[in-house]
């Protein structure tokens, strides 16, 4: 029973107790009048009427004194209970919230990325489906920190961010894995596709231009793809390494494309 239900149940009581009271009083009269007018014999009816009164108001007196102030303070306390409940739950969806975002750009970040790859790994393979992944790295970004400073690059980062959340598909897993660079992981998508769906995502970053002060800043970037299409390629760590392997080919062959 709720403590408001327990509440409402000695409200009830409380009533009943003041009915029978009331009833009791009046039966009390009535034969105190027909004692009068008859004899002395209904004396001892009178008494035990008396004294169920006494109780009756004990009871009713009990339960409002005493037995309704802690219910209802057991209430008050379930309230406040509940109320804390339910800020330490919220508190704690926004901590693991937290811990797998990243807080500048609103992506998943690198931690969840890890827990992601490794289950996207473990349920395509399963039935027999490729997963492709890309690590992007944005070209010179070192360059706009220091000529327009961390602001300017922050900026560029989140246009980024939200470029290639806008660009991949709903079951893409977008992610930031700290600094300039990025990943998505790419669902049920083979090689040659992967490479075309890269170059779009080369292509939109490249069209972005961001305005800082006086100056339109154009931003590049390379990628590094790798797809898992078997029991044999579907380690995340394996996967991961060859698609930064490719991406480092990628700057080494003159940024701004893509290597696979």
């Amino acid at each position: 029973m709720t403590s408001r239900r327990a509440e409402i149940s000695v409200v009830l009581l409380l009533l009943a107790i003041l009915g029978a009271g009331v009833m009791v009083f009046l039966m009390g009269r009535q034969l105190s009048v027909a004692a009068d007018a008859a004899s002395a014999s209904m004396s001892h009816v009178q008494i035990l009427f008396l004294g169920a009164e006494l109780l009756l108001v004990a009871a009713f007196s009990i339960c409002l004194l005493s037995v309704l102030p802690t219910i209802r303070a057991q209430s008050r306390e379930h309230g406040k209970l509940h109320s804390l409940t339910d800020d330490l739950r919220r508190r704690t969806s926004e901590m693991e919230l937290a811990a797998l975002t990243d807080g500048l750009t609103g992506l998943n970040n690198r931690r969840y990325f890890d827990e992601a790859l490794a289950q996207y790994l473990e349920e395509f393979t399963r039935i027999g489906r490729p997963v492709g992944l890309l690590v992007l790295d944005l070209d010179h970004f070192k360059g706009i920190n220091d000529t327009h400073g961390h602001d300017a690059g922050d900026e560029v980062l989140r246009a980024v961010a939200r470029c290639l959340m806008e660009h991949a598909r709903h079951h893409d897993f977008v992610a930031r894995l700290g600094g300039e660079e990025f990943a998505v992981i790419v669902p049920n998508m083979g090689h040659e596709a992967l490479a075309m769906f890269a170059e779009r995502l080369r292509l939109a970053v490249e069209r972005l231009a961001l305005d800082v002060g006086n100056v339109r800043l154009r931003i590049t970037m390379s990628v590094g793809l790798a797809v898992a299409e078997g029991a044999g390629s579907a380690d995340p760590a394996t996967l991961v390494k060859r698609a930064d392997v490719n991406l480092y080919n990628a700057k080494q062959a003159g940024r701004n494309r893509i290597s696979a």
